[in-house]
């Protein structure tokens, strides 16, 4: 605004230049802009005045606009209007299109409809306990082993060179030789506790490499009776696979087969376990079409993880919907295995 009045003031009385730029006046008043103006813009020689011709509201409008903002004048207003200009309007999200539930060629049922189920005595005697033969047909565990997701293959591989950085190459194979073997006690455990071999089951409980993971699953096994089975060889004469089942029996009065699981890291959640679901469904399957069992289990598992540190144990059930939806799931991954073999 000054320099505004300062230039009006040198268009009305451009005939008194010398006097406004005497040395006190432009000291005091006007030190850095009386020189720079007085040089470059006017001079004695020029007649006509330039400025006189501006449209001076114009330009008044022009400076109060750029001095009276500090900031942006934009607001998310008219940003959305000049995208809404320039791109369109924005379109909604689209979900993604569900993916097609794949059915396996050749489906057999869960249960086996051939089978007589006869009543379930309680006071049987020992439970059965198959033993495992040299296999002439893939094991479970084979199967899902081969047919591993890339993702899972991903994060597992992804673990290991972990672990291995960690203990080195003897101390990763170590330490796995460890772990199969407290899995291995503690499932000896489990079934010196079943089979009522109480010294066994003392002895087994003060070892110290398994007794956090019976200390684990104390509550569970007081939902657990009536044990059909124990460790014992499974095979499915259809599909023309086999396994060894950990335990079948009640839980909660309904007949499981029962998957003993040990882990360091919590698993609370029933997706936690992988393929154990899977693996659970394919030995009720075989079971069922097994001539071995003179009962069928009715679609039901239970799937335990123990821990070391002695915290309660998670069990998942899996009710007749859920172990329908693996037991299509377990179809297709058989088939998988079929075809790369």
């Amino acid at each position: 605004l000054v320099r505004m009045k300062f230039l009006q003031l040198l268009s009305r009385k451009h005939g008194k230049l010398e006097m406004l730029f005497q040395t006190p006046f432009c000291q005091k008043q006007f030190p850095y802009l009386s020189l720079t103006t007085s040089t470059c813009l006017y001079s004695k020689k020029k007649k006509g005045n330039g400025y006189e011709q501006v449209d001076q509201e114009k330009y008044k409008n022009l400076v109060y606009s750029v001095t009276s903002y500090k900031t942006s004048a934009q607001t998310p207003e008219t940003i959305f209007e000049e995208d809404n200009l320039l791109y369109g309007p924005p379109e909604k999200c689209r979900p993604p299109p569900r993916a097609e539930t794949k059915t396996p060629r050749k489906w057999v049922p869960l249960i086996n409809s051939n089978k007589k189920i006869p009543p379930l005595n309680s006071d049987s005697s020992l439970p059965m306990k198959i033993p495992l033969q040299k296999p002439k047909m893939p094991s479970v565990t084979r199967i899902l082993q081969q047919t591993i997701s890339p993702q899972q293959a991903f994060y597992l591989e992804r673990w290991k060179q972990k672990m291995i950085l960690e203990l080195g190459k003897d101390g990763f194979e170590e330490y796995t030789k460890n772990l199969f073997l407290q899995g291995e006690l503690f499932h000896a455990a489990l079934e010196s506790i079943f089979l009522s071999e109480e010294r066994a089951a003392k002895e087994q409980r003060e070892d110290a490499a398994i007794s956090g993971y019976l200390s684990s699953v104390q509550h569970v096994l007081e939902d657990i009776s009536d044990v059909k089975a124990l460790e014992s060889a499974v095979q499915h004469e259809t599909l023309q696979y086999l396994g060894l089942v950990d335990c079948v029996a009640k839980y909660r009065g309904q007949l499981c087969v029962v998957d003993w699981k040990t882990s360091e890291k919590p698993k609370p959640l029933l997706k936690n376990t992988f393929d154990n679901p899977l693996q659970v469904a394919a030995y009720i399957g075989a079971i069922n079409h097994d001539a071995n069992y003179d009962f069928q289990v009715s679609s039901c598992g239970l799937i335990v993880v123990a821990y070391k540190n002695g915290s309660p144990a998670h069990p998942h059930f899996m009710d007749p919907g859920l172990c329908s939806q693996y037991w299509n799931k377990w179809l297709l991954r058989l088939e998988e295995y079929m075809d790369k073999n």
